[in-house]
């Protein structure tokens, strides 16, 4: 299932969002993030909002590395 964190950055009085769903997309029209889903838009971000967007339910490329001894 597609899930995104949306992470504001400090200064900005907002809390992180979860957003998931499945048949959640994400695309960038004009300066704005836009996550649809079976139902049409649910979410939208202006691009000055500043804010960090990660999709989290996908695996990691690469595996943490072992902590130094």
């Amino acid at each position: 299932m597609p899930r995104y964190l949306i992470r504001h950055p400090a200064g900005k009085q907002r809390e992180d969002i979860l957003v998931e769903d499945l048949p959640l997309t994400l695309t960038f029209r004009g300066g704005w993030a836009v996550f649809t889903d079976k139902d049409g838009i649910c979410l939208a971000i202006p691009a000055e909002a500043g804010a960090h967007i990660e999709r989290v339910d996908e695996p990691q490329d690469q595996e943490p590395a072992l902590p130094k001894e």
